[in-house]
């Protein structure tokens, strides 16, 4: 009795161990010296570089469902989800398709990457975290546990985002249809940073080495080399020049 399904159309690398159960469909590339835990799914298409580790239960390249009132429409094709050399891939998350994981990526337990989304080189997703449809992290950022990044925002390089914050691209709250032209995400340029359970709503942007402060709400932009903090946030200091990305 098999204990696997491999397609026999995908290729597989040397030095490949793939576990109990798992699924590799049609046309997945996967690439040496790869590491493919229990009850993993790989769907059709997918592209895994060298040195990659899927831990058990896994899914890679899930295509996107949509209720019946959904924002988003199922009228495109989503490009196959491709994961480059030496990332670690926890147990339980979901990775859709249309997404682009770069070199020396964790994504950890339990964390969900939507379709269309590009994570960059050396970046951290922390376990549990959720980032959304449309959205871009940069390199080396630090996306914590349980952190909530909205569709349709960006994350630039060097961003430290703390555990719980949440963040909102719907002014709204879902009423009306006025909403659908006005559905923005949230923009952290490169160096700025998010205390624990922050919130950001629709639309604002920490500029380079901005800083909101834990617990913070966030409803206007936060200036460069600013900390704001409260709720509202308002600006509480200059960030310490030691602190600046500039002098680490």
């Amino acid at each position: 009795m098999c204990d696997k399904y491999i397609s026999d159309t995908a290729k597989i690398g040397n030095n490949v161990t793939i576990g109990k159960f798992a699924v590799i469909e049609n046309e997945v590339v996967l690439g040496n010296n790869c590491i493919i835990g229990h009850n993993v799914v790989i769907h059709s298409g997918s592209k895994i570089g060298d040195n990659v580790r899927i831990d058990d239960n896994t899914v890679i390249g899930k295509e996107p469902m949509r209720s019946v009132n959904s924002i988003f429409k199922d009228d495109k094709k989503f490009d196959p989800t491709l994961i480059k050399d030496g990332c670690l891939i926890g147990a339980g998350v979901i990775i859709y398709c249309g997404c682009t994981i770069e070199k020396n990526v964790l994504v950890a337990d339990l964390a969900t990457v939507r379709e269309n989304v590009t994570i960059g080189g050396k970046t951290i997703i922390g376990r549990g975290a959720a980032v959304e449809n449309f959205s871009k992290v940069g390199s080396n950022c630090k996306i914590e546990t349980n952190v909530y990044i909205t569709a349709y925002s960006e994350i630039e390089d060097n961003v430290f985002i703390a555990p719980g914050v949440v963040t909102s691209n719907d002014n709204f709250a879902a009423r009306s249809r006025e909403r659908y032209s006005h559905f923005k995400g949230i923009t952290v340029k490169k160096g700025g940073r998010i205390g624990a359970q922050a919130t950001v709503l629709p639309g604002k942007v920490i500029n380079e080495d901005g800083f909101a402060a834990a617990g913070s709400v966030v409803t206007k932009d936060v200036e460069k080399e600013t900390i704001v903090a409260g709720n509202p946030a308002r600006r509480f200091r200059k960030v310490p020049e030691d602190q600046l990305l500039k002098n680490q």
